[in-house]
């Protein structure tokens, strides 16, 4: 089997996280661009744990100016086997009230300005997203979530829109009539692109608002959220360095195929392969690509 090295992506409340040992901040180029940050890679009981600030240290960086194809690449080259996405979220489904964790099982991508895949012309591949996140991973999240009493539930949509303005009154209406439950501006591409690095993955959506349906609360405010967020950290940190502490130190097999999402998906036949677009491909899909059959 394979050594397990959890990925955690979120904030400064995540990556400063206590216990984490030998932990230093390392650069990872890679040719897809600037990532949003350096890693900060440490120990948590042994097993590597690898932080990514998704905005930067300082939030720099707004949902739609990530680099996620960058982000998802150097998290593949520091040998991130199952990544955690820790990431605030609007409610669209009044039980899921501010403070909740909402365990995401479906997304659906309404973002339109991001790069969204690593591969295109040149070499071209379709991997399945009909069950995007990792269940042993989510498994870990919520045996995680009891332990520490932290208030959340297993399952839902995530929608994610383009921001980085919130919705307006009629957007927000329309994603609660198709049955979302969460709303947010970063999970996606994220989620594709962990999918064809085969990185299990899993999204903890941290609700901070009623986004701006609720009759009750209004639009939303971003006082309101920050409030929440810093009340949401503590809860993050326990959280996260539970799930480091008992994760399995050998990585499991995904009864999904997320650690195999790639054997059937290329496309291009090993001949008409772009030399150079393989050759940025080497972390993500070195894998397949370097196959004698192709």
């Amino acid at each position: 089997m394979t050594k397990s090295v959890l990925g955690i992506i979120g904030g400064s409340g995540i990556y400063e996280l206590p216990g984490l040992e030998k932990a230093e901040w390392v650069k990872v180029e890679s040719p897809w661009g600037e990532p949003s940050d350096e890693l900060r890679i440490g120990e948590v009981g042994g097993m590597t744990v690898v932080f990514l600030p998704r905005h930067g240290r300082g939030h720099r960086l707004s949902p739609s100016d990530i680099n996620y194809r960058a982000n998802i690449d150097v998290l593949k080259r520091a040998g991130v086997t199952d990544l955690i996405s820790v990431s605030a979220c609007g409610s669209l489904k009044e039980e899921l009230a501010p403070g909740t964790f909402v365990l995401v099982e479906q997304f659906i991508d309404r973002t339109f300005a991001r790069e969204k895949s690593f591969f295109g012309a040149g070499c071209v591949a379709h991997v399945s997203m009909a069950y995007p996140v990792s269940p042993k991973l989510v498994d870990a999240i919520e045996a995680a979530a009891r332990a520490e009493s932290i208030r959340h539930r297993r399952g839902g949509t995530y929608l994610a829109m383009e921001g980085p303005q919130f919705s307006s009154l009629a957007e927000s209406h329309l994603y609660r009539s198709w049955g979302c439950d969460v709303i947010g501006m970063t999970n996606m591409p994220e989620a594709k692109l962990a999918r064809e690095a085969e990185i299990c993955y899993a999204t903890v959506a941290m609700v901070t608002d009623y986004d701006s349906w609720h009759p009750e609360h209004g639009e939303v405010d971003i006082t309101m959220i920050i409030r929440v967020l810093k009340d949401n950290a503590e809860n993050a940190q326990r959280l996260v360095g539970r799930i480091a502490k008992d994760f399995p130190r050998e990585h499991p097999a995904c009864p999904v195929g997320s650690d195999t999402a790639l054997e059937y998906a290329l496309m291009t036949a090993p001949d008409m392969r772009d030399p150079a677009l393989a050759e940025k491909l080497g972390a993500v899909a070195g894998r397949v690509l370097n196959r004698n059959d192709g």
